[in-house]
């Protein structure tokens, strides 16, 4: 079971912070991709690219510390737990769509969001897929509530101001 952490450190929101900001970079490299061709082949050409790039990082890692033992495996992941690179494919396809049409990529980034918070707290409420069981608190509610309330004005906003951002 995951269980959750008791309070995040500095190290852990600036990693959360920058991967935000890399997941801005990837919406936009993958849908410029995709306006260029199609959204499956910006999906395949992302998973190609990252799988190359982590051949060469784990080849990089071993001829850096020649001799080291590899850490040990705790155990095999449950088979549900492969379904993140089918999520993150369809990810890449959706958003890169989303990111073409008059949502652009700040109203796809606010919808992605407000979608991984809503879908977090299910999981946390129920448990799904290993997750501890924790009831949405009030402040989970008031800052979902923020977040759609944000994401409206981002959407809607922009079309009340002539498209123009």
């Amino acid at each position: 079971m995951i269980k959750p952490a008791s309070s995040p450190g500095i190290f852990e929101i600036g990693i959360a912070l920058a991967t935000g900001g890399l997941m801005t970079i990837m919406l936009l490299s993958n849908s410029l991709m995709a306006a260029h061709t199609t959204p499956l082949f910006s999906s395949l050409t992302a998973h190609g690219v990252g799988a190359m790039a982590l051949v060469l990082a784990l080849l990089a890692l071993r001829l850096a510390m020649p001799g080291k033992a590899q850490p040990p495996l705790i155990g095999r992941a449950p088979l549900w737990a492969y379904l993140g690179g089918l999520s993150g494919a369809l990810t890449v396809v959706l958003t890169s769509y989303a990111a073409n049409s008059s949502l652009a990529l700040t109203g796809t980034l606010a919808l992605g969001l407000a979608g991984q918070v809503i879908l977090a707290l299910i999981f946390d409420r129920f448990g799904l897929l290993g997750m501890a069981r924790r009831k949405p608190t009030r402040n989970d509610l008031i800052s979902l509530a923020l977040v759609i309330g944000g994401t409206l004005l981002i959407i809607f906003g922009r079309a009340q101001a002539g498209g123009q951002g």
